[in-house]
């Protein structure tokens, strides 16, 4: 027998990725199979930014998806939130959907950090990772990738609206090989989360930046947020999935075909930042910009 406990809905951030809205125990083994809503949790609702996942198409559960999502921001705390945990519902709004955060590879060397994010369900941005979850897990995979990735992070100021895409076409080609959709995603909201000090081009700080990033695979930034100045700043966060963009399986795609289905990406991107900008919180006159 088992009882389910109904809990206010609260789309906020979670740090375990274990938080749910609805805590169910069983009765019999007295196993609590989710985990239940503690003082933690509630202290968290009051510090952490709102964050909210919109759909505008539906997602066939019997294909696989490729999601690009924008921007990187300081953390990708948008997707993290939306497509690592159910505090915004993901598995309600599209059923029979599974979602994966693809992250940089090297984060899975750290020790302890990456047992944090083995257990949060991320995956490493890694093409025998992508390859598995395209080809043997079956259908209704929906691989999320930061695309900006470390460079785009650099970039990431409140106000600022700069994706670091125009150059990056490996995702499109893993689509094509495997016949995946592409998928846009925009993060809307999220480059607002943290201030960020940004070194201009050619200077020794920022030089020292890229040599890091060449090193290590991602960027240190220096940023500041509120509540002793290392949490978010309370800032809606509103992630919109766009249309799928259908793709053919092509097991050696051409130069013209990657680039055919590339601009596509960028067309349906840019369309789906400028439907949405204005009902997500940003003004008429905001602009992207794509490098």
């Amino acid at each position: 027998m088992r009882v389910y406990i109904e809990e206010p809905v609260y789309p906020s951030f979670t740090l375990t990725g274990v938080f749910t809205e609805v805590a169910c125990l069983d009765l019999l083994s007295g196993q609590c199979l989710q985990k239940h809503l503690s003082d933690i949790y509630l202290v968290l609702l009051v510090i952490l930014p709102d964050f909210r996942l919109v759909k505008t198409a539906e997602l066939n559960p019997n294909k696989n998806y490729i999601l690009g999502c924008h921007p990187h921001g300081i953390m990708s705390a948008g997707a993290f939130a939306c497509f690592t945990t159910e505090s915004c519902g993901f598995s309600e709004v599209f059923p029979g959907v599974r979602a994966s955060l693809a992250i940089l590879a090297g984060l899975f060397r750290i020790p302890f950090f990456r047992e944090y994010i083995m257990f949060a369900g991320l995956c490493p941005v890694s093409k025998p990772s992508l390859v598995h979850l395209l080809s043997k897990s079956g259908e209704g995979n929906a691989v999320v990738i930061v695309i900006g990735g470390a460079a785009e992070s650099l970039a990431s100021s409140p106000g600022v609206n700069t994706l670091v895409v125009k150059h990056r076409k490996g995702f499109v080609r893993l689509a094509l090989e495997f016949g995946a959709d592409l998928v846009p995603v925009y993060s809307f909201g999220e480059n607002e989360l943290f201030r960020q000090l940004i070194f201009s081009e050619g200077s020794l700080s920022r030089r020292l930046q890229d040599l890091f990033k060449k090193i290590m695979g991602f960027a240190p930034c220096l940023f500041v947020g509120e509540h002793l100045a290392i949490m978010p700043y309370r800032i809606p966060v509103t992630t919109v999935v766009g249309s799928p963009i259908p793709v053919p399986k092509r097991v050696t795609p051409t130069e013209a075909e990657v680039d055919h289905y590339h601009g596509l990406y960028i067309e349906a991107l840019s369309k789906l930042f400028h439907e949405h900008k204005v009902s997500c919180g940003l003004s008429e006159s905001h602009k992207l910009r794509i490098i």
